[in-house]
C-alpha cells in the first residue's frame, strides 16, 4: 500500500460530529430520490446522486464477474452521463485492495501508482460493499483527474452511500437465489414422474403437474377449478373409496396408499392411482400425490380373471361328462359331425337343440376344439341349475354391495369366457329379464355387472343348447323371439339315441372300457343276447341312460361278459319301424310317460338325490318335473293307494 493512500474500515465516530445540518439535509434529500428504486434504476440512480453530493466527476458500482479476480460495473456515471457497463480484472488496480474487505483512499497520483491506469486518473475513493453477514458482494468507487481531499463529508457521504449499495445488492441476490429455488422446486414439481395436485377443500384443482395432467387425460386449461370427485365413476365400490379418503383428509389425518378408481377426462377409461393426501399447515387445501397403478391393478384383475377360470376348469375336470369324444357311425351322427366342421371355424352363434342325454354338451366341446378359439376357455353354464335370481349375477358377475350377500366383487362367466366360448346349456331357463340383458351381449359384445355402471367389453362366442321346442316357448311368450333368432344363426339338432340304434355297439363297447377301469374288473365284452337287448330298447333317457345302465350292469356282474337283466330297462323291449319313425305324434310321448311312471315307482316317488328318479333317468330334477308337469303325471293320480 502506498503512503499516499489510507485504509479505513469503518468511519470515525468524529465523523459524525463534523458533518453540519445542511449537508445532512442534502444527503436526506438524495436518500429520498433513491428510494423510489430497486435494482439496476436504483444503482444508476445512486451513482449519480453519488457524484452530484460529492462533487466527484465518475462513480461506479460493481460486483464480482465470476471470480474473485475479475469485476464487472451494475452502474458506470462518467463526467456528467451514462456509459456502457465493462469488466476487468482486479490485480494492479486500486480496486484490488478494495475487495479485499477495506475502505482505500489515494488523494493523488494514482496514474503513478498503478500504470495500468489512465494518466487522467489522478484520485480514487472505494469501499467494500458487504452483507449483514461479512461477505463481500462488491464495491463502490469514485474517481477524479484531480485532487481528492481527505474530508470528513466525503467518506461520511461514501459509508452511506455504501451501506445502500450493500442492501440492494444483497436483496436482489437472495431475491435471484429465491427464484432460483422457486425454478427448481417449479421443475421438480412439474417434471416429477410422481402425480402431485393441490386441491381446495371442496376437492377443486388449484395446480397440478404434468404427469397429474397426463394420467387424468386434462390439459393445463382445464386445470382450473376442475373437481376431483368429477373423476370418479358412479359405481358403488368406487364411491364408497373415494367418499373414505376424504373423510380422513376433512378429519385432518394422512390419506396414505388408497387405491382409487378414475375415469381419464379425454376419453373415459378408467385408471387406478394409488393416492396420499395430507392438509396443508394453514388448513386452506390439501396436498396429494398419487401414481398411475392401472397396469398393476389391470394384471391383477387378469390373475383373479386366470384363477377363477383354472378354479372353473379344475371343477370342470373333476366332474363327469358322458365321455371323451363323440362315438358313432351313423348317418345320423356323422351329418352332425359334418355341421360341426363347417361352423366351428367361424365364430357364428349355434343353438343345438334335442333330448336330454343326447349328448348336446359333447357337440358344444366339438365345436369349440375345431374353432380358432380352441386354445382359450369353453366356459360351462347349466342355466337350468341356477335359481331364477342369481342366473344373472352368474354370467355377468356383481360388484362388492350390489346386493344383501355380494360381501365381495365377482367375476361372471362372460368375463372368463373372454376370448373363448360360452356354452349356454338349458337355455330355455333363463328367466325373461335376464334375457334382456343376453340379448344386448350378443348384439353390443358388451354388458355391465350387477350394480356396476361401466361397460366391459367382451369377445365371446355363444353356443346354447335346450332340450325345449323354442318356438313354442317364443309363441307362449316365455322367450324372447328376437334373442331366439340371435341364438339360431346356426341350428344343431343331436338325433335321439333310439333313431341311431347302429351307434349302440360302439357306445357299449367305449362304456364298458371307460367304467371298467374305473370300477377295477375285468369285461372283456357283452353277450349277444343283451346286446340285441338293448338295440330293441327304445331309450327316452338316450346317451345317459345307456351309461347308467353299463355302468349298474358292470358292478354286478361277476363275470368277464356281462349281461344286461331285462328288468334294468324299465320301458317295452321291443322297437319297431314305427317307433324309430313314428307315425302318431304321440306314441314317443305314451312311451315316455310310461317309461317315467316306472321309474318314479320304483323310487318311491323320490325324484331328487342319488337314488332319486332323476339322477336314474339322468335328468336335472327341474326338467324331470317340467316333463311329468307336461306329461300329467302327478303323485295323487298315479300312485296306487
Amino acid at each position: 500500500m502506498s503512503k499516499n493512500s489510507k485504509q479505513i474500515t469503518s468511519p470515525p465516530a468524529e465523523l459524525m460530529q463534523t458533518v453540519d445540518t445542511a449537508e445532512l439535509a442534502a444527503l436526506h434529500a438524495i436518500m429520498e430520490g433513491t428510494a423510489q428504486y430497486t435494482g439496476e434504476e436504483f444503482f444508476r440512480s445512486l451513482v449519480r446522486n453519488l457524484s452530484i453530493a460529492t462533487g466527484v466527476t465518475n462513480t461506479f458500482i460493481a460486483e464480482f464477474a465470476g471470480t474473485r479476480t475479475r469485476v464487472r460495473t451494475l452502474a458506470f456515471w462518467m463526467k456528467g452521463g451514462f456509459v456502457e457497463n465493462r469488466e476487468w480484472e482486479l490485480t494492479g488496480t486500486p480496486c484490488e485492495d478494495v475487495v479485499s474487505g477495506k475502505l482505500c483512499h489515494y488523494p493523488s497520483s494514482v496514474w503513478k501508482l498503478f500504470p495500468k491506469e489512465e494518466k487522467e486518473v489522478e484520485s480514487y475513493l472505494g469501499v467494500p460493499l458487504q452483507d449483514v453477514e461479512g461477505n463481500i458482494l462488491g464495491h463502490l468507487a469514485i474517481f477524479d483527474s484531480c485532487m481528492m481531499p481527505s474530508e470528513p463529508r466525503l467518506l461520511f457521504t461514501f459509508h452511506i452511500f455504501a451501506a445502500r449499495a450493500a442492501a440492494e445488492l444483497g436483496r436482489l441476490r437472495a431475491e435471484a437465489q429465491l427464484r432460483q429455488s422457486e425454478e427448481r422446486f417449479r421443475d421438480l414439481f412439474d417434471e416429477a414422474p410422481i402425480a402431485y395436485v393441490h386441491e381446495d377443500l371442496e376437492s377443486r384443482f388449484i395446480c397440478a403437474n404434468r404427469a397429474a395432467m397426463k394420467i387424468l387425460g386434462i390439459t393445463a386449461e382445464q386445470v382450473p377449478g376442475m373437481v376431483g370427485m368429477s373423476f370418479v365413476p358412479d359405481t358403488p365400490d368406487a364411491q364408497r373409496r373415494v367418499q373414505e379418503a376424504f373423510a380422513s383428509v376433512g378429519r385432518g389425518t394422512d390419506t396414505s396408499g388408497v387405491v382409487l378408481e378414475l375415469r381419464r377426462k379425454d376419453n373415459g377409461k378408467p385408471i387406478w392411482i394409488q393416492w396420499w393426501s395430507k392438509p396443508d399447515p394453514d388448513g386452506q387445501y390439501t396436498r396429494t400425490m398419487f401414481i398411475d397403478i392401472t397396469d398393476r391393478v389391470l394384471m391383477e384383475q387378469e390373475q383373479a380373471r386366470l384363477k377363477a377360470q383354472n378354479q372353473y376348469l379344475q371343477e370342470e375336470i373333476k366332474s363327469a361328462h358322458n365321455f371323451e369324444e363323440i362315438v358313432g357311425r351313423s348317418a345320423k351322427i356323422q351329418s352332425v359331425l359334418a355341421q360341426v366342421r363347417r361352423v366351428a371355424a367361424t365364430d357364428a352363434s349355434v343353438l343345438i337343440q334335442g333330448e336330454s342325454g343326447t349328448g348336446k354338451e359333447l357337440i358344444a366341446r366339438a365345436i369349440h376344439s375345431a374353432s380358432n378359439r380352441h386354445n382359450n376357455p369353453l366356459i360351462k353354464v347349466n342355466c337350468a341349475a341356477l335359481p331364477a335370481g342369481l342366473i344373472e349375477s352368474e354370467l355377468f358377475g356383481h360388484e362388492k354391495g350390489a346386493f344383501t350377500g355380494a360381501i365381495t366383487k365377482r367375476i361372471g362367466r362372460f368375463e372368463l369366457a373372454d376370448g373363448g366360448t360360452l356354452f349356454l346349456d338349458e337355455i330355455g331357463e333363463i328367466p325373461l329379464e335376464v334375457q334382456v340383458k343376453l340379448l344386448r351381449v350378443l348384439q353390443e359384445r358388451e354388458f355391465e355387472r350387477v350394480g356396476g355402471l361401466s361397460p366391459i367389453k367382451v369377445d365371446v362366442r355363444v353356443i346354447a343348447a335346450t332340450n325345449r321346442n323354442l318356438l313354442h316357448e317364443v309363441a307362449e311368450k316365455r322367450f324372447r323371439d328376437d334373442l331366439f333368432y340371435r341364438l339360431n344363426v346356426f341350428p344343431l339338432t343331436t338325433p335321439p339315441l333310439r333313431e341311431r340304434i347302429e351307434d349302440i355297439p360302439l357306445l357299449v363297447y367305449f362304456l364298458i372300457e371307460k367304467f371298467a377301469s374305473q370300477i377295477g374288473k375285468r369285461v372283456d365284452g357283452i353277450s349277444a343276447k343283451s346286446l340285441q337287448r338293448l338295440q330293441s330298447y327304445r331309450w327316452p333317457g338316450n346317451i345317459r341312460e345307456l351309461e347308467n345302465i353299463i355302468e349298474r350292469a358292470l358292478i354286478l356282474t361277476d363275470e368277464p361278459i356281462i349281461e344286461v337283466d331285462p328288468d334294468m330297462l324299465s320301458g317295452p323291449t321291443e322297437i319297431t319301424a314305427v317307433s324309430v319313425h313314428p307315425t302318431r305324434s304321440g306314441s314317443l310321448e305314451a312311451v315316455e310317460k310310461q317309461h317315467i311312471l316306472a321309474i318314479l315307482e320304483q323310487t318311491n316317488w323320490v325324484i331328487e338325490g342319488a337314488s332319486g328318479a332323476a339322477q336314474i333317468l339322468g335328468l336335472h330334477p327341474s326338467t324331470l318335473r317340467y316333463r311329468m308337469k307336461k306329461l300329467a303325471i302327478s303323485k295323487d293320480r298315479h300312485q296306487l293307494p
